[in-house]
């Protein structure tokens, strides 16, 4: 009896090149502050944010994942038509089908390529970047484009306090592909069900169809997700360290979603982290953009020149879901 023929796996993988794309207009907390009652300092002292990128009307979610993709197709020397999937990690992309990851593909010369969208929130790009080490380590892809973005300026209220006026336009992407040594590690990820209500929409479309509802729009309950994303998400990190076999004072940089100031500074405090250790702070000029903000975060301590290629970054997304997850990636 004849045996299947298997695929040629690979050992490792590795990010090849990043690229990104922000909405084309800037918004300062002035701009947004008269609707939510509050001002520049209050936005400040509570979040950090001093900007935040949206796109105008004529600039799509699709526009920005395509910047973004180009980018990094072009910055990793890879032809497009050997990307064997892409992963478009969004919460914001207007239809419920077909995917948009369908539509990228076209778009960024992948003709062919599986393609397929994922709903994990500020966790998707971790997510994709998961799958991707895993489709190219077990030879079904060569090379796999992930990309996280969003346009959440089409799902906030203004007059919203709980997250509107954190929110940002954007969009990150990465080539991941073969490496001759780890550049990956395993990942450490799920979600916590239990509090699935705690960061979402204030109604489901067909709510709105009905007239039940306006058009949803993000929400979140506040103090709920700051504790969450603090003490439990500075355990999955320890996991992932655990697993990539490395200590704190071995990382180069910590980029975590850019979900607010405070959040990132005092869970950089509970990992201990040495002051040898950069830390992505891209929400002050760009805000939270959901599944876009890793990449995004990435993306800039690279172009500033504030960490260098070949070190290790540990990222980690959380939010809506609760989904998590979270991987130590040397830097491309």
């Amino acid at each position: 009896m004849k045996q299947l023929q298997e695929s040629t796996p690979v050992a490792h993988t590795r990010i090849y090149a990043l690229g990104a794309a922000r909405g084309n207009q800037v918004v300062t907390n002035d701009e947004i502050a008269g609707p939510i009652d509050s001002s520049d300092e209050w936005i400040r002292q509570r979040t950090g944010v001093a900007t935040r990128t949206r796109a105008a009307e004529d600039q799509s979610m699709m526009d920005l994942a395509v910047e973004a993709s180009k980018e990094a197709i072009a910055k990793s020397g890879v032809d497009p038509s050997e990307i064997g999937a892409v992963i478009l990690a969004t919460i914001s992309f207007p239809y419920q089908t077909p995917s948009g990851a369908s539509l990228l593909s076209e778009l960024v010369g992948a003709q062919g390529a599986a393609a397929y969208d994922i709903s994990a929130a500020c966790a998707g790009y971790c997510y994709g970047i998961a799958q991707a080490d895993a489709l190219v380590r077990s030879g079904l892809c060569k090379y796999v484009l992930v990309v996280g973005a969003e346009k959440l300026s089409d799902f906030i209220s203004p007059t919203d306090r709980t997250i509107s006026f954190l929110l940002g336009d954007g969009a990150g992407a990465a080539i991941v592909g073969a490496s001759d040594h780890p550049g990956i590690s395993k990942t450490i990820w799920g979600a916590d069900g239990s509090s699935w209500d705690k960061v979402g929409m204030t109604g489901s479309i067909l709510d709105f169809r009905d007239g039940k509802t306006p058009w949803p729009t993000l929400t979140q309950e506040g103090q709920t997700v700051f504790r969450w994303a603090v003490w439990e998400m500075s355990k999955v990190a320890k996991q992932a360290l655990d697993a990539a076999g490395i200590e704190a004072s071995d990382l180069s940089a910590l980029v975590m979603h850019q979900a607010n100031l405070r959040i990132i500074d005092e869970f950089a405090k509970q990992m201990k982290l040495p002051d040898t250790v950069v830390i992505a702070k891209d929400i002050v000029e760009t805000g939270n953009t959901s599944a876009a903000s890793v990449p995004l975060a990435m993306h800039r301590i690279l172009e500033e020149k504030k960490v260098a290629s070949g070190g290790f970054a540990l990222q980690i997304g959380f939010g809506a879901g609760l989904a998590f997850a979270a991987q130590v990636v040397e830097l491309p």
